[in-house]
């Protein structure tokens, strides 16, 4: 061998002999940037899971509170039947009827019920939905018939059965008719 091949000889022992010594230094910083990246993960998985818990009670939460206020929901609507029959009857009562003294105490006892219905039925946040003279809002109206009319159309100009809202709810939409061109 000559000099020069010695020389390079010499040179790549002395590199080798560097990159062992370093190896155990590099084999480490690996190791090091493996249980970061695996610290990070658990971080974010941690993260992520606290969220999503938090999400889950939020929305328990926004569900027992609406099971709560809309609890009686099916009940009120099983009253507007009853609602519906006295108003009828109390309707369906002539002025000669109301003339006689039997026949208007009876109506008085009617009519007191009819108001302490409607006082429960306010209490509760049951309330009649609005109607006649508006235009058709098919989120609280159903349309049953068109009537010519002269009015604009779309308004509602008669309302056969009344819709009820409780708090924001619908519970049961108004049966109306609505007006169209002649």
């Amino acid at each position: 061998m000559n000099d020069n091949e010695n020389d390079y000889h010499d040179e790549a022992e002395e590199i080798r002999a560097a990159t062992a010594a370093d190896a155990p230094e590099l084999a480490e910083h690996d190791r090091v940037a493996e249980l970061e990246k695996a610290l990070e993960e658990a971080n974010s998985k941690a993260l992520y899971a606290a969220a999503e818990q938090q999400n889950t009670r939020r929305r328990l939460e926004k569900e027992m509170a609406d099971a709560r206020s809309y609890a009686a929901a099916g009940f009120a609507r099983d009253m507007l039947a009853i609602k519906d029959h006295i108003d009828r009857a109390l309707a369906a009562v002539s002025d000669e009827l109301r003339a006689d003294a039997t026949a208007a105490n009876f109506l008085a006892g009617i009519e007191a019920t009819a108001r302490e219905l409607e006082s429960v039925f306010a209490r509760n946040g049951v309330e009649r939905v609005a109607s006649k003279g508006l235009p058709l809002d098919p989120h609280r109206h159903q349309a049953m018939i068109e009537i010519p009319s002269d009015e604009e159309p779309g308004t509602v100009i008669e309302e056969m059965q009344a819709g009820y809202v409780m708090k924001d709810r619908l519970l049961r939409p108004a049966l109306v008719g609505v007006a169209k061109k002649p």
